[in-house]
This record gives C-alpha cells, structure tokens and sequence, in this order.
C-alpha cells in the first residue's frame, strides 16, 4: 500500500473531531433531516435525473450544506428522501462541493481494497468493506454537462458508497455476516437510546 492510500485509510479510520456545542447542535439538526436505517426509501432504486433546472441546482446546495453541517463527506438524494439519481461529496474539509448526476461506473480497477466506512444513514454503525481501488465514472454535472472521472482512494470510495445508496445498497448489504449482525445489534441498541 502506498504511503498516499496508508494516509487515507487512517483518515477512513480516525475518530470524528471533537465538535463544540454549536457544531454539535447543527450536527444533531443536520441529522435529523437524513433517513435512517429502516425507511423504505433507503432500499430503493432511485430514478434518472432528466431536468437539469434550478430546483435540481438548489436540491445540490442544501444537500452540500446538510452533509457539511452532518459532518460527512458524501450524501446521496435518497437519504434525504428523493428518488433521483444524484449525490454529493467533498472529500477535504476545505475542497469544492462536488455534485454527481445520473453516474454510472465504466470500469473499475481488478485490485480490491479494504476499508472501514460508516454512514450518517447508519448511527454508530462502521464495518469493513471491500471495494476496487479505482474506477472510471461517467455522470452529469448540476448543469446536464457530462462529466467524466477516473479516481482512486478516498474519492473511488465515497462515489461508490454514494452510488450504492442510488441503488438500494447499504454497507450492511457488503460486509460479513459477523460484522452484518454487530452492526444491527449496534443499530437496535441506538435506536432504543442505549
């Protein structure tokens, strides 16, 4: 592994930053707005994208704004509720708000790579998943402008967890069996306040 991806995997692994009680509070706020764990929309197909208006454009914004106040680096539509093929990612604090419409993978790279991921559908849950270590994805930009990107590490990661969620596929749905039953033991005992 190289000494890139070895930096990254720590970043995947490190504990969230202590947040002080306003960013909490947001944070609490943001999360209220995502569906969690056992809402139907979260296991559904979400539909093509074919309007490129300024409700789409707005819809992008206040999905950056809510993954950014949620402390997370990618949202997918679904997870606020909407069926519709597109999602967001800033894989650096101070990097540009990337948006994704209708993205499908044209390739992905032989070589596999495990890692922990969690997800803001998912309260206190972090399993091992394994992905390509690269791919090659084809999409639209917020304007219908098509978009294409080859990208490894952090970034193939997220847009593949993302891209997961337009299709009904949670982290849960690619990890073991073992890590599977901790983990709705995890989300049994969140949900019960434990």
């Amino acid at each position: 592994m190289t000494e890139e991806r070895q930096t990254e995997a720590e970043e995947l692994r490190r504990e969230p930053p202590e947040l002080d009680p306003e960013m909490l509070a947001r944070r609490d706020a943001a999360l209220r707005h995502v569906r969690k764990f056992g809402d139907p929309v979260l296991k559904s197909r979400a539909a093509k994208v074919d309007g490129f208006d300024e409700g789409l454009r707005n819809e992008i914004d206040r999905m950056g704004l809510l993954m950014q106040d949620a402390v997370g680096v990618g949202l997918a539509a679904n997870q606020v509720g909407l069926l519709r093929r597109f999602f967001v990612y800033r894989i650096s604090e101070d990097g540009p708000l990337q948006a994704l419409v209708n993205p499908v993978i044209k390739w992905s790279s032989a070589e596999k790579e495990t890692f922990e991921e969690g997800c803001l559908s998912l309260p206190q849950v972090v399993v091992e998943v394994e992905r390509p270590a690269q791919i090659r994805v084809t999409a639209q930009d917020r304007f219908g402008e098509p978009v294409e990107l080859e990208v490894d590490g952090l970034e193939a990661r997220v847009i593949q967890h993302e891209l997961d969620h337009l299709d009904g596929v949670l982290i849960i749905d690619r990890t073991t069996r073992a890590q599977r039953r901790e983990a709705m033991r995890n989300l049994r005992e969140h949900a019960a306040g434990l």
